[in-house]
């Protein structure tokens, strides 16, 4: 297997404050996997026999309820640690993780957490922290679901997404990665013709720009002032 550049990892929050030869060490046990658009990196409650970080693309984390719904739980960018769950005591993934478009990801065993965490104790204080701000996201999410109209919650998953993932464009804020109306409702708990509704009523009005799974965000100000109910 060829030797992992540690130039590729420079910046990944999960090897903040490692040395060099520690990120170098944490390299040597890792491998680097591709997943073709449309590829499933692991099945919710799958066994939990790896655990990753994405260098390139972009991945999409749902979950399937009880009765059958798709939920989509959050997007995974390039430099994010997931599936990490022996991190939070399971032996299977909560989740299904899906590329988006063609990505790269660095694999490590879950069998060697245990040793690999006793070594380096920064990356078990790496993981937790980023396990940490996703538990939060989760919260301000459910509470957005349990308080709020549909049309703050669509707007709040748009501004947050343009957030994490925007690219400046001449019309304004481009979501960088293909992204459906289908997907928005999944985030928000709502309908695909709600989600179609809102959204071509904020493109007539200029705020939005979408095409095929393509979302920019023309105004993101005026957007906000909906998310916080602050339009007049």
């Amino acid at each position: 297997m060829a030797a992992i550049d540690p130039s590729l990892v420079a910046g990944v929050p999960l090897f903040a404050g490692m040395s060099p030869q520690q990120r170098e060490a944490l390299l040597q046990e890792a491998q680097a996997v591709r997943y073709p658009k449309g590829a499933a990196v692991f099945q919710q409650d799958g066994d939990a026999d790896a655990f990753y970080v994405l260098l390139h693309g972009r991945l999409r984390v749902f979950k399937l309820t009880l009765d059958g719904q798709q939920v989509v739980v959050r997007f995974v960018a390039p430099g994010e640690v997931f599936g990490v769950a022996m991190a939070i005591g399971r032996d299977t993934y909560p989740g299904t993780a899906v590329a988006v478009v063609d990505s790269i990801a660095l694999q490590w065993p879950s069998s060697a957490w245990q040793r690999l965490v006793a070594t380096h104790p920064t990356l078990a204080t790496n993981t937790l922290q980023t396990v940490g701000g996703r538990v939060q996201e989760l919260h301000t999410r459910v509470v957005e679901m349990s308080t709020e109209q549909v049309e703050r919650r669509v707007a709040h998953a748009l501004l947050r997404l343009a957030q994490q993932a925007g690219r400046k464009v001449e019309t304004g804020v481009r979501i960088d990665f293909p992204i459906s109306r289908q997907d928005i409702a999944e985030m928000t708990g709502t309908t695909l013709h709600t989600v179609s509704r809102i959204i071509s009523a904020w493109e007539a009005r200029g705020l939005v720009e979408s095409g095929r799974q393509k979302i920019t965000v023309r105004e993101p100000h005026k957007l906000l002032l909906i998310a916080d109910d602050a339009e007049t």
